[in-house]
C-alpha cells in the first residue's frame, strides 16, 4: 500500500495539555466556561447588530461577520477538546483531524482578512469621509466579504490537501489540544519540505500583506487624526479605531508567538500561546468591541429590554 494512503487508515490520539486527571478537570471547567462566554458574547454581538438598524453600517457589518467567524472557530476545536478532557478515549479519526485542521486554517485566515477589511473601512471613514458612502457601499462590502471567504477557503484547501500527502508512522500521539498544522508536520515521517515551502509562500500572502496594509492604514489614520483641530473630534475619531486596534494587536500578538519561530523549536510551551489565539482571542473580541462603544451599549440594551429601554433613554 502507498504510504500516503496508509496515513489515512489510522486514527490520532489527542493527549491535550495534561495527562494528569486532576489537571484535566480544572482545564475542562476552565475551557467550558471560556467556550460559553465566547458563544454568548459573539451571539449577542450578531443579534444586536442584526436587530438594530442604527448599526447597519459597514463597520458593524464586518464586526458581525468577525463574531460569526470566531463562533465557528471555537466550535471547531473546543467541544472536541472538552470531550477529550472528560474521556479516557482521546482518539480523533484521520478524517476528523483533517477536517479540524481545514476549518482551523481557513478561519484563522478569514479572521485576518476581515480585520484587514475593517482597517480599510476605518481608513476611508477618517481619511476620505466625503467618499465613504460611495467607497463602502453595501455592494462593495459584500464583494470584500466574498473575497475574504474565497481566499480563506482556497488557503485552507491547499494546506489540507498537502497534508493528505504526508505519511505518519510510529506514534500518532499528539501532545496538543487539537489537530494543528505544525504539530502534525512534527510527527510526520515523510518529507514535509513542500508543506513548509507552501506554508511560507501562502502565509506571506494571506497574513503579511494584510498586516502590512493594516499598518499603512493606521499610519495614515493617526496622521489624519492628529490634524483634527477639535480635541473632542480627535477623541471620537480615535475611539472608533481603538477597539479594532486592540483586537488586531491581540490577534497578531498571539499568532506571532506561535508561528514566528522555527518548526523544530515548537514545544508544549507553545500550547499556552495557541490557547490564547484559539480560545482567548475569540472570547475577548466581543468585550473589546462593546466595552467603550456607546452604539453597541445602546443596541445591547434595546436587544435585552426592547421598548422599555427606548422609553427610558428618550425620557
Amino acid at each position: 500500500m502507498h504510504g500516503g494512503n496508509q496515513s489515512g487508515v489510522s486514527d490520532f490520539i489527542l493527549l491535550g495539555l495534561s495527562e494528569n486527571p486532576e489537571n484535566e478537570q480544572v482545564l475542562f471547567w476552565m475551557f467550558l466556561l471560556m467556550y460559553l462566554v465566547t458563544v454568548v458574547g459573539n451571539v449577542l454581538i450578531i443579534l444586536a447588530i442584526g436587530t438594530d438598524s442604527r448599526l447597519h453600517t459597514p463597520m458593524y457589518f464586518f464586526l458581525a461577520n468577525l463574531s460569526f467567524t470566531d463562533l465557528f472557530f471555537v466550535t471547531n476545536t473546543v467541544p472536541k477538546m472538552l470531550v477529550n478532557l472528560q474521556s479516557q478515549n482521546k482518539v480523533i479519526s484521520y478524517a476528523g483531524c483533517l477536517a479540524q485542521l481545514y476549518f482551523l486554517v481557513s478561519l484563522v485566515a478569514l479572521d485576518n482578512l476581515i480585520l484587514a477589511t475593517m482597517a480599510y473601512d476605518r481608513y476611508v471613514a477618517i481619511c476620505r469621509p466625503l467618499y465613504y458612502t460611495t467607497v463602502m457601499s453595501s455592494g462593495i462590502c459584500i464583494l470584500f466579504l466574498t473575497l475574504c471567504w474565497v481566499f480563506s477557503v482556497i488557503y485552507g484547501l491547499i494546506h489540507t490537501l498537502l497534508m493528505t500527502r504526508v505519511t505518519f508512522c510510529g506514534s500518532r500521539k499528539i501532545h496538543y489540544i487539537f489537530c494543528e498544522m505544525y504539530v502534525l508536520l512534527r510527527i510526520a515521517c515523510s518529507n514535509t519540505k513542500v508543506n513548509h515551502m507552501v506554508l511560507i509562500a501562502t502565509g506571506s500572502l494571506i497574513f503579511l500583506i494584510p498586516f502590512g496594509f493594516m499598518i499603512m492604514s493606521y499610519v495614515r489614520i493617526v496622521s489624519a487624526i492628529l490634524r483634527i483641530p477639535s480635541a473632542s473630534s480627535k477623541y471620537k475619531a480615535f475611539s472608533t479605531c481603538a477597539s479594532h486596534l486592540a483586537v488586531v494587536t491581540l490577534f497578531y500578538g498571539t499568532l506571532g508567538m506561535v508561528y514566528l519561530k522555527p518548526l523544530n523549536t515548537y514545544s508544549m510551551k507553545d500550547s499556552v500561546a495557541t490557547v490564547m489565539y484559539a480560545v482567548v482571542t475569540p472570547m475577548m473580541n466581543p468585550f473589546i468591541y462593546s466595552l467603550r462603544n456607546k452604539d453597541m451599549h445602546g443596541a445591547l440594551g434595546r436587544l435585552f429590554l426592547g421598548k422599555a429601554f427606548q422609553r427610558f433613554t428618550q425620557g
